[in-house]
């Protein structure tokens, strides 16, 4: 179901353009997003009551960008959590060959503790109706508010992370990310990237982080994309995350001497690329991830070293973001 809020749409815009619909924040106003609650079929849904978003402002939606009959929002009902938990089963676990625990095999969805504290951005295509069927795109958001009521972060089962979680101002960690293979050569992708600027920019957020995934667990047969992104990517000592030591893989498996960049570079994962070009850094070790049938790395990206192409999408600007006047162009990719 469409959102409520008013469409700031130029008339000039042409098919397909992206438009944002949004509430700007007030002085004073509530900032947290927070799903109703409602039972689900795959995971109790509880709204965040632990966090500062008021009861009455709990269904209005900050993010909404439409692309033509694509749209870009945040879960906001046990339905829709249902839907995000559908589509990664999908993804996962019957294309990519993870391998799911038995409840999860038994109701084909993907899920987690930390499904029910954070935020999760979804797109859907609304040329192919409304439910689950309607959703070809996600990613999981989870602030440092919400992971302290899980008591970590996702990324502390495979990483030393203490230092990011102590990092000096809000942090974000993003995951679960996939989208349906029919709309991979779409815009599906750059409308989630959207949609976690505005969701960077509306929480200020100063540094991202997660666990990104290469295909396969064989580390040899990831040799040279291991190494390129240790010997190429590796974040700054005071950012650098570390694989916990019962789980450590040494990204260092060839001569960097024998390394090109730019053909590694180019034969990468497109989500790993997408961090590299907004300034991401890769932590020291991979994990092997059995589950889900992938190598590990995490990635770190600070909001203020975004590549020129995507600091738009970033601007600190208070002011801007009050105005009422958004079109298209401000997101601009």
């Amino acid at each position: 179901m469409r959102s409520s809020v008013a469409t700031i749409e130029s008339q000039s815009d042409p098919p397909g353009a992206i438009t944002y619909r949004h509430t700007p924040k007030s002085p004073g106003a509530p900032r947290v997003i927070v799903a109703a609650a409602a039972e689900s079929s795959a995971l109790p849904f509880d709204p965040i009551t632990a966090l500062d978003r008021s009861v009455e402002n709990r269904d209005r939606p900050f993010l909404d960008i439409v692309s033509g009959p694509l749209q870009a929002r945040l879960a906001n009902s046990a339905d829709d959590l249902d839907a995000v938990q559908a589509l990664r089963y999908r993804i996962f676990y019957e294309r990519m060959g993870a391998r799911p625990l038995p409840d999860m095999a038994r109701l084909r969805r993907d899920s987690d503790p930390f499904d029910t504290i954070c935020d999760h951005l979804m797109v859907l295509d609304h040329a192919r109706g409304a439910g689950a069927d309607a959703v070809v795109g996600t990613y999981r958001l989870i602030r440092r508010e919400a992971a302290r009521l899980c008591g970590r972060f996702y990324s502390a089962a495979e990483y030393d992370i203490s230092r990011l979680v102590t990092y000096p101002g809000p942090v974000l960690e993003l995951g679960r990310s996939c989208v349906d293979p029919a709309y991979r050569a779409r815009s599906v992708m750059p409308l989630l990237w959207s949609g976690i600027a505005a969701y960077v920019f509306y929480y200020e957020i100063a540094l991202m982080f997660g666990c990104a995934s290469l295909p396969g667990t064989d580390p040899d047969q990831l040799a040279m994309p291991l190494s390129y992104l240790y010997h190429h990517h590796l974040a700054p000592p005071e950012l650098r995350t570390r694989a916990l030591p019962e789980r450590y893989v040494d990204m260092r498996r060839i001569d960097p001497g024998s390394i090109d960049p730019e053909r590694t570079l180019s034969v990468l994962p497109p989500l790993i690329k997408g961090y590299l070009r907004v300034g991401g850094f890769v932590g020291d070790g991979a994990v092997i991830d059995h589950q889900f049938n992938t190598t590990d790395v995490c990635v770190v990206v600070k909001t203020d070293l975004v590549a020129e192409k995507y600091s738009r999408h970033y601007e600190r600007s208070r002011e801007s973001w009050a105005k009422d006047n958004w079109t298209k162009d401000n997101w601009a990719s």
